[in-house]
């Protein structure tokens, strides 16, 4: 089960990689015309309603990419089968009238959970189950041979059939069991909200704590999209029209236990990934030992800009969440912490993809963004925070941060020079050659089952993790997490894609 979480964790990263497009094309639009949602500016309303062929269709996107994650082998036919599933089940329960036997008048009111805001092609929990089961279907069927009067349909074609078939079963079914499981996702999001700011820092503190299993994905989709009703960055980027729902801040006030206001589950990030964990970046750069700091320096400086820029910051946290878990601690507290002050004052900011500079910038004149130069003088004071802090806890504690460790040594080329096909990457492919050399430490054509990767990290399938050497590995990349006896997660970096197809063209030549 955990490995089957940890895939999907991987395949929604294909859909969510989308919505740095909608975020381009919303922040220039409203750039332009701030206030009238393109009304008063044709160029604008362009921008915008770009933006949101992307933002009104999220439940497709997320159906298409977890079928396309979810499948082995990435086919065409798993994306056709995610079509199909979507719009089979939108479909049958877009006409829940016809089937119980309710006025479709009445639907808004009576019958909220068959609503067209609640079942369209917004619904990103219909995405991701429609998406699970296309995969499913297709590592399962894609290589089924029928009869020869049916050849036709036989092996990849036949995915699709299936996919329709099964989905109307579950749309049946979906009928009497969705009422329950909307309703009951709407309590759970209703009672976060009920906390307001508070409730904004809880949720940020789990937000943390669950990035070392990936399972953070599934928290971030309850409150970011729309499968509670609260649809945070839907309505954030939405906000200019006035049918999206969107809350909005009314300025200058401490509201610590207020209702939701959108934007408060994105705001308080940009203080931490901006300028808090480089800053604790720089300190562990500091505590680092002579000799390793040149390494070390290089690690952080990529992590920290990454942060900064984009909001990655996984090549930050892997580097530390596992050598000293204290500190990491500490850094979800700090996090609530930013999220929760954040979300009292309202000063409201929001992202597509992540809370990193870029976004910041292209929020700025979105109407739902309230005082958002704030969080850049929250950040600086988060910054002194988690230099000092990082600073105290690894001296007193002596935690093993990277350039500390007993066997650290400074990573160079010269790690490189036996890796498999390094002669071939020698002229300056530094992927390749990083690419080969995990490969070999991996255990090679014997070992490695399956290659796959999300933002940052290497998804791991192996026949048996005792035979990687994960020591090796740690002294090359920020970081290495072994779940269990068959899988294991390399932390790369935002490189990690072109090291991924460099080591499947590795594994397919091999």
């Amino acid at each position: 089960m955990k490995a089957y979480v940890q895939r999907l964790g991987r395949a929604l990263m294909l859909p969510v990689a989308c919505l740095p497009a909608a975020a381009l094309f919303l922040g220039i639009g409203y750039w332009i015309d701030p206030s009238g949602w393109g009304g008063g500016n044709v160029i604008a309303a362009y921008l915008c309603k770009t933006g949101s062929a992307i933002l009104d269709n999220l439940g497709l996107l997320f159906a298409v990419g977890v079928a396309i994650g979810m499948a082995r082998e990435r086919d065409g036919a798993s994306a056709l089968s995610g079509l199909v599933g979507f719009m089979t089940i939108t479909t049958i329960m877009g006409s829940a009238s016809m089937f119980l036997g309710f006025d479709p008048e009445t639907v808004d009111t009576a019958h909220p959970a068959f609503a067209a805001g609640a079942i369209g092609n917004k619904n990103v929990f219909f995405g991701i189950m429609v998406g699970c089961v296309a995969g499913a279907l297709y590592n399962k069927f894609h290589k089924t041979k029928l009869p020869d009067f049916l050849a036709f349909f036989s092996g990849r074609r036949c995915v699709p059939i299936l996919t329709a078939a099964v989905m109307s079963i579950v749309s049946l079914v979906l009928l009497f069991i969705w009422p329950l499981i909307y309703n009951g996702l709407v309590a759970f999001g209703e009672s976060i909200m009920g906390l307001g700011a508070l409730g904004a820092g809880i949720y940020a503190f789990f937000n943390r704590l669950l990035i070392p299993t990936g399972l953070h994905h599934a928290l971030n989709n309850v409150f970011w999209f729309n499968l509670a009703g609260i649809n945070d960055i839907g309505k954030f980027w939405g906000s200019g029209d006035p049918a999206n729902g969107a809350v909005i801040a009314s300025g200058w006030g401490f509201h610590p236990f207020g209702t939701y206001v959108t934007g408060i589950y994105q705001a308080g990030f940009f203080p931490i990934m901006m300028f808090g964990l480089p800053a604790g970046a720089f300190a562990i750069y500091r505590n680092a030992k002579p000799q390793n700091k040149k390494a070390v320096g290089s690690l952080m400086l990529a992590g920290g800009l990454a942060a900064f820029l984009t909001g990655v910051t996984e090549p930050l946290e892997f580097s530390f969440m596992f050598a000293a878990f204290p500190l990491y601690v500490v850094h979800a507290f700090l996090t609530a912490l930013s999220v929760f002050i954040a979300a009292a004052f309202q000063w409201i900011a929001g992202f597509n993809f992540s809370a990193g500079f870029i976004d910041w910038f292209l929020s700025l004149r979105v109407p739902a963004a309230n005082m958002p130069y704030m969080l850049i003088v929250q950040g600086l004071v988060f910054a002194v925070i988690y230099y000092f802090v990082f600073d105290f806890m690894i001296k007193k504690f002596n935690l093993k941060t990277p350039g500390r460790g007993d066997d650290d040594e400074s990573v160079s080329s010269a790690a490189f020079e036996d890796a498999p096909g390094a002669g071939a990457a020698a002229k300056g492919d530094k992927d390749s050659v990083l690419a080969a050399k995990l490969y070999e430490l991996l255990g090679g054509k014997a070992n490695v089952v399956d290659i796959e990767n999300c933002t940052t990290r290497l998804r791991m399938g192996v026949n048996d993790t005792s035979k990687v050497d994960v020591d090796a590995i740690r002294k090359l990349v920020p970081g290495v997490k072994v779940l269990d006896a068959k899988n294991i997660q390399v932390i790369v970096g935002t490189q990690v894609q072109a090291v991924c197809d460099a080591m499947t063209d590795i594994h397919r030549k091999a």
